[in-house]
């Protein structure tokens, strides 16, 4: 009797430790989360902690977080505008532009493909296609003139996972709405914790091939020579549009003019003009974009609907009750409570995707870190924004930790034959270090994260 009633308080707990460990089978996260649902769910109504007339709610749920929800419409239009850019060569020019620009920097191509990754990060928000474009289009041109495959990889995964965090971002939209707070304001509390880790990474690479040349050889003089007559033809064809495109949609969202949605619906035209310019708008194309786009739409929205109806009997079953109570009896204080949810996320990082750990993780901890006191060091109002901050950064680290790190999947998978997975492994290494420094930073100063909504808003 004892051992039901021990059960029965912390089925919650129960529940969740069920996830961690089917996570580990390799079966698709969205059957695992929808499958726990409906089992605990059971399992409740056995123990009468839960009615079965509760499953009917799943279906209001759904429709109203994801089906009917206004703003997770713009994760579509953002997914479609990364897939042209990327099926439709523009972002390859780009990349070309960029190398010519940067020509005489010591790692030149190396911050070519850093700066290429934070304006497909600002662009796209997908790190899938940055990654994989930015494998296809640099790496073997990196290989070939000498650059060492472990800083060749590391820099194509750790600018691609600027996707994450810059706007627009499909991760913040999805934090925004689960969160129920400003997407705009979401979007401008990351822009300089973003642009400040691009920054580190350019530093990085600039003084890694200062110090040790032969890592990144010069480039030929020939190879990039672009007379000064054509320099300015060049940089209007392939560098101004999708930068004026990015600038558009970034404004519109920040001044309000327009919502993501639109904003997003804007972006997935204007990616389509600057397809049509360059003459690659084909029906092979569109046709592949279409595709390619629908079953990363359809991926994320399944995840979406499971991961609302696991939430719903995990509150149910008291879950939210538990897990504030065994917090509290632990005694952490608000730093501590705040730094063991960073390293819990750090951790999931080595096995899940940002999707699961996003959808598991914020709406249980979330509202306690709302409730936490922080003194002076950041108001009550701006917690959660700083908090969803950090989390982005951290789950940064999710996409290049192995061994499920989703980035260097996608890396691995486009790489030439010779690339081997354990100088991929020790690339991405010192860029994991950059982002949890860049963690601290915004931890420890928040307005790094603050002073750009506080500016707009005051």
């Amino acid at each position: 009797m004892e051992l039901i009633e021990f059960f029965s308080e912390y089925l919650p707990i129960f529940m969740f430790l069920s996830l961690a460990c089917l996570l580990f089978t390799g079966y698709p996260v969205a059957f695992i989360l929808g499958g726990l649902a409906i089992g605990f769910g059971l399992i409740g109504h056995q123990l009468e902690m839960f009615k079965l007339i509760e499953y009917f709610n799943f279906m209001p749920r759904i429709w109203g977080m994801a089906a009917e929800n206004l703003v997770l419409v713009a994760v579509p239009t953002f997914v479609f505008m990364g897939t042209m850019m990327e099926r439709s060569g523009v972002a390859n020019e780009m990349l070309y532009c960029c190398q010519v620009l940067l020509r005489r920097v010591p790692g030149a191509l190396a911050l070519a493909v850093t700066v290429m990754g934070t304006i497909l990060a600002a662009m796209t928000g997908i790190i899938g296609a940055s990654v994989t474009m930015m494998t296809a289009l640099a790496l073997p041109v990196m290989l070939r003139q000498g650059y060492h495959q472990t800083l060749s990889t590391g820099v194509i995964a750790a600018s691609g996972t600027l996707g994450i965090l810059i706007p627009p971002s499909i991760m913040l939209i999805i934090m925004a709405d689960l969160l129920a707070i400003s997407v705009g304001t979401l979007f401008m509390s990351a822009i300089i914790p973003g642009l400040m880790l691009a920054f580190m990474y350019l530093t990085f690479v600039t003084t890694w091939a200062r110090v040790q040349p032969s890592i990144a050889p010069p480039l030929p003089p020939e190879l990039l020579h672009v007379p000064s007559n054509e320099l300015g033809a060049l940089l209007i064809r392939g560098f101004f549009p999708p930068v004026f495109l990015i600038a558009f949609i970034k404004g519109s969202i920040l001044l309000g003019w327009a919502t993501p949605s639109e904003a997003g619906a804007v972006g997935a035209f204007g990616a389509m003009v600057l397809a049509g310019f360059k003459g690659t708008l084909k029906w092979d194309v569109m046709k592949g974009v279409c595709q390619s786009s629908g079953l990363t739409i359809a991926m994320i929205f399944f995840i979406v609907m499971s991961a609302t109806c696991f939430a719903y009997v995990f509150r149910s079953l008291g879950g939210d009750d538990v897990v504030e109570e065994l917090i509290l009896e632990a005694g952490l204080g608000s730093w501590g409570l705040l730094f063991l949810i960073m390293a819990i996320v750090f951790f999931l990082g080595f096995f899940l995707d940002w999707i699961e750990i996003t959808l598991i993780v914020l709406p249980v901890f979330a509202p306690l870190v709302a409730e936490l006191d922080f003194g002076d060091h950041v108001g009550a109002e701006e917690v959660v924004y700083w908090f969803t901050v950090c989390v982005a950064i951290n789950l940064q680290t999710s996409f290049l930790t192995p061994p499920f790190g989703f980035a260097l999947f996608y890396m691995k998978g486009i790489a030439p034959k010779e690339v081997d997975i354990k100088n991929i492994y020790l690339g991405i290494i010192p860029f994991v270090f950059i982002q949890l420094i860049g963690l601290i930073v915004v931890l420890t100063f928040p307005d790094v994260a603050l002073w750009l909504p506080g500016i707009v808003y005051d």
